[in-house]
């Protein structure tokens, strides 16, 4: 009862959550990050489309809260495209970006990676991210296959590029002691991606 009195009003298509503030804009994105929206069975899911069209519709059943309606709409959203109306595929959600990104995360750290591991974990971790992107693109104004082709060919390319590159340069700096050398090694992936995210922004 309290939560339903702290709740604001509920707003269709609207943040449930202060954007004007930090801590509006943190629980916001706690919200479309939450991985327990995956786990969100069809039928729930129609439940809360329906709720929500009832809503639209001035049709809402008696007793329903803004508290449901909020949560229906968070359900909503982190599941189904809202320009294409279909369902997001599981691994590429926002919800997911967390549980299925940490293992490729964890592969990219891995100490005593050889050539091949290199290039496979650095190519998987541009392929997720490039499938997360199309995934939740804005689909309103179509856009050219060969645009995202193009991006995504030039992401894995300069992230192996940097990759293979530093690796290489490491290997072969003869004044760094093994130790030095294996400390320097995992923090390669990270200028990698990071070359890679500003690219793209």
């Amino acid at each position: 009862m309290a939560e339903s009195t702290a709740c604001p009003a509920f707003q269709l298509g609207r943040p449930r959550y202060d954007q004007s503030c930090f801590y509006g804009r943190l629980r916001h994105f706690l919200d479309v990050i939450d991985p327990r929206t995956l786990f969100v069975s069809e039928s729930r899911l129609n439940e809360c489309m329906e709720l929500l069209d009832d809503f639209k519709h001035g049709t809402l059943p008696p007793g329903v809260t803004d508290v449901q309606l909020w949560e229906a709409q968070k359900i909503k959203q982190a599941i189904i495209h809202p320009d294409t109306g279909e369902k997001i595929f599981m691994p590429f959600r926002m919800s997911g970006y967390v549980p299925f990104g940490t293992p490729i995360v964890v592969g990219l750290l891995l100490p005593n990676q050889t050539l091949g591991s290199t290039v496979f974990w650095q190519w998987l971790n541009q392929s997720h991210n490039a499938c997360i992107n199309f995934s939740n693109r804005n689909a309103t104004k179509p856009t050219p296959a060969s645009r995202f082709i193009q991006g995504y060919v030039g992401a894995v390319t300069s992230a192996v590029s940097i990759a293979v590159g530093l690796n290489v340069m490491i290997q072969k700096a003869q004044r760094f002691s093994p130790a030095t050398r294996l400390m320097v090694q995992r923090f390669i992936p990270f200028p990698a991606v990071d070359y890679v995210i500003v690219m793209s922004t």
